[in-house]
């Protein structure tokens, strides 16, 4: 929502500075985003006299110019053809930036055709402050010299940007603002009543409401003999300040008012009704009728209309057509006023695609009780500058019920938010917000004004006083401190996490947060969405599903990190999945991506493979209290991952808590991604619960043994299909309480070793606890490796 300063300063007198305004606009929760002050904009640009023009002694197409400037007087080559002596121009300094041009001048004096020149006369375009470049800006009376260009050029008003809750409907007018800032006692409201404008004949139009439930009230009134033509000066001026393309009056007036007072209206060429006016349910292609966007809409039976007898005049509340729209040759208008429901409003409007301004306030809920008024203010200034004679004023059915009385004690304002307010302060801001607070007693039967329906009980009129206070003058005060130190209670999914991203951030990855949506086309790549996890209300089109894995908007923010040049970026995400809708179809999974390339070491480099996934993945389950020992590695990844450099990590033969690997060449080209990408995706929920409360220890109070390990080195012959895994597994087997880690540290194949046959070696570290180790034990233990290995791999320990 856009508004000049001038504009705020209509409804409310004041003498504050735009900082000041700006400051208690935000303590009342009006949220600004933008302050456009053509002031500071246009800093650098003065007006200046020419006290001398002559022509260039080289150039026909140059005129050499003495100028009245802030900084003296100077030298200008100029080649506008308008440039004349004693005229009055726009001066740019040198070092000015231009921004019609998009560039700043030299710092330093440039000579053009010899001679030099010290500055620019600017043209409107170059100043981006109309269309005319054909000579410079030529000023139509004296001003003094150093004079702000925008003053001269009446455009030094500022522009306040600020974004508008859903439940505020009244801030889309500019008298809400006003009113609200006047609560705040940074002025006072004028008085800007509507006066009834009395009719001369009765209207000869008739409206029918066939749909109460999305038109529940609808006024209208004719005004005959107008002359439609060019809005004046202060109109257009108005509505290009807030970005809006002046066409001509009525339809500038119609602009004009949903801005001033959030009211939207529709005026139709009352020649080219035929029949009564009626707000009904569309009827399909019998409808089919070209909007003011000059697009053909059908609409449907859930649709709010506005026909006649032959022909359907637009959406109720959204866009009027083109059939009845009035033209410069318009006489004879009838002007509407109507309230529509807000979901009917929204869901037309969803539907179809339109994002019109009147949909815009009516989606939000427009004051019901305003229609009449704004019949009443437009029929005003039609009159006034338009001429013509209007019509007895119309109005049938009957707006939606007011709001009703909430019943307010004084105290719960100082119980939600500690602010000891008294009485007559409490009562004076509701009153300056329009609420009608009665009763004499510590509790008040407030009335509730009807442009404010979102305010239905007690908290409501809690937070209006003290947004208009200030939250600003909340008093702080600390928690009270707990006699001794307490432990933020954590359950075992939080410690998981948490474990989880302090192993991923240790290996170089960095956390991301991403969207839970994605779209559906996406979410097919990854086995499609689940059931019931279509969006009916999506925020964006490309975030329409629930979606199934992290891994989508990982990959795609991995590429874009890529293409801003950052070397081998890693990312993680700790999140949600989602599998269907049922209260046990979310997942809490650990995913981390990152691409195949080659690192610079001094030590020489190597390309991550498939190992790399895994390593990650067995070190964020290991963190995360998983037996990453126990886990069994087998290549069942799903159809997204490249079949030959993928696997899953698993307890059993149906618990997988991990997938690792590449991801397939497919899915990255239809993602856009380059190159290789490893990922892995970790199921937080599928590892099993620990068997005591202190199952997940703290990282860094692992036991410490204080006997020293001893280690032993096996090498066994099998089979080449036998997965190093299964060597590994049995070895750990043959002692769980000794044998404290087995890792494989040589693969042989070379001479000596059979066709067919490959030989691992193993390292095998036993860990005493309670006494050194005696040669006995030892030799036990190791007998007791060989025999689960053999018995497991079909191997014999090699000679």
């Amino acid at each position: 929502m856009k508004f000049p300063l001038s504009w705020l300063k209509y409804h409310l007198e004041t003498d504050a500075s735009l900082e000041e305004i700006a400051e208690a606009m935000t303590m009342a929760g009006l949220e600004i985003e933008e302050i456009d002050n053509p002031l500071e904009k246009f800093a650098d640009f003065s007006v200046c006299h020419v006290i001398e023009a002559v022509q260039h002694p080289d150039a026909d197409k140059l005129r050499v110019c003495r100028v009245a400037t802030k900084d003296g007087e100077k030298q200008i080559v100029c080649g506008a053809p308008n440039a004349r002596t004693g005229m009055y121009a726009v001066y740019a300094p040198l070092g000015a930036y231009i921004p019609g041009l998009d560039f700043a001048l030299d710092k330093k004096p440039r000579k053009i055709r010899g001679v030099e020149s010290h500055g620019m006369m600017c043209s409107a375009r170059e100043l981006e402050l109309g269309e005319d470049h054909d000579g410079i800006i030529d000023l139509p009376e004296p001003f003094e010299v150093g004079t702000p260009a925008v003053v001269a050029l009446g455009m030094a008003d500022p522009v306040i940007d600020f974004e508008v809750t859903p439940n505020r409907p009244d801030w889309l007018g500019v008298r809400g603002i006003a009113r609200d800032l006047a609560a705040t006692g940074i002025g006072t409201l004028k008085t800007h009543d509507i006066e009834n404008i009395p009719g001369s004949f009765p209207c000869p139009v008739t409206v029918e409401l066939d749909w109460p439930e999305a038109c529940p009230v609808f006024a209208g009134r004719v005004i005959r003999g107008v002359k439609n033509g060019e809005s004046p000066d202060w109109l257009k001026k108005a509505l290009k300040a807030i970005g809006l393309r002046p066409i001509n009056f009525l339809a500038d007036i119609t602009n004009m008012i949903s801005y001033d007072r959030c009211r939207p209206l529709h005026v139709y060429d009352l020649a080219k009704l035929d029949g009564p006016i009626r707000a009904r349910r569309g009827k399909g292609e019998a409808d089919r009728f070209e909007a003011l966007d000059n697009k053909e809409y059908v609409p449907g039976e859930d649709q709010c209309v506005i026909a006649d007898d032959t022909h359907c005049l637009g959406f109720g509340g959204i866009m009027g057509g083109t059939y009845s729209g009035v033209t410069s040759e318009t006489t004879d208008v009838f002007i509407e006023s109507a309230w529509f429901d807000p979901q009917t409003t929204r869901a037309t409007g969803k539907a179809t695609g339109i994002d019109s301004d009147a949909k815009y306030r009516f989606e939000r809920g427009v004051d019901p009780a305003s229609p009449k008024a704004g019949i009443e203010q437009a029929s005003e200034l039609i009159l006034k500058f338009c001429g013509g004679e209007a019509s007895e004023t119309i109005v049938v059915g009957e707006p939606p019920a007011p709001p009703a009385d909430i019943e307010f004690p004084l105290a719960e304002v100082k119980r939600l938010t500690g602010l000891d307010l008294p009485r007559d302060e409490i009562v004076r801001i509701l009153e300056a917000l329009g609420f009608a607070p009665k009763g004499e007693g510590d509790v008040l039967t407030v009335g509730v004004p009807s442009w404010r329906m979102d305010c239905t009980q007690k908290a409501d009129l809690v937070e209006e006083v003290a947004r208009i206070h200030g939250f600003d003058k909340l008093d702080a005060v600390s928690l009270p401190r707990p006699p001794v130190r307490r432990e933020a209670p954590a359950t075992v999914m939080q410690l998981r996490a948490r474990y989880a991203r302090r192993a991923l951030a240790g290996r170089g990855y960095s956390e991301t947060v991403t969207w839970s949506f994605c779209e559906t086309k996406q979410a097919a790549l990854f086995g499609g969405h689940g059931e019931g996890l279509a969006l009916e209300n999506p925020i964006s089109s490309e975030l329409d599903v629930m979606r199934p894995t992290a891994l989508i908007h990982l990959l795609t923010a991995l590429q874009a990190n890529a293409d801003r040049g950052q070397a081998d970026p890693r990312l993680f995400e700790v999140g949600p999945v989602y599998l269907t809708d049922k209260p046990d179809g979310q997942r809490l999974v650990a995913t981390g991506v990152r691409r195949v390339e080659a690192g610079r070491h001094w030590a020489g480099t190597r390309m991550p493979d498939v190992f790399d996934a895994k390593a990650d993945a067995l070190a964020a389950l290991a963190a995360a209290g998983a037996p990453a020992d126990s886990l069994q590695v087998a290549a069942e990844a799903r159809e997204w991952w490249h079949p030959g450099r993928s696997g899953v990590l698993r307890l059993g033969p149906k618990n997988v808590l991990a997938e690792f690997g590449e991801i397939h060449p497919g899915i990255l080209k239809a993602l856009d991604i380059d190159g290789r990408v490893l990922a892995f995706e970790i199921v937080l929920d599928n590892i099993p619960q620990p068997k005591k409360a202190s199952g997940l220890k703290a990282r860094g109070q692992l036991d410490r043994a204080e006997l020293l390990p001893v280690h032993r080195d096996f090498a066994f012959l099998v089979g080449k299909d036998v997965p190093a895994d299964t060597l590994i597994r049995a070895a750990k087997g043959a002692d769980k309480a000794l044998i404290s880690d087995v890792t494989v540290f040589d693969v042989y194949d070379g001479k000596g070793v059979p066709d067919g046959q490959v030989s691992l070696a193993l390292e095998v570290t036993l860990q005493p606890r309670e006494k050194t180790l005696t040669d006995e034990e030892i030799d036990a233990v190791a007998a007791a490796i060989v025999s689960k290995v053999e018995k497991a791999s079909g191997g014999t320990l090699r000679g």
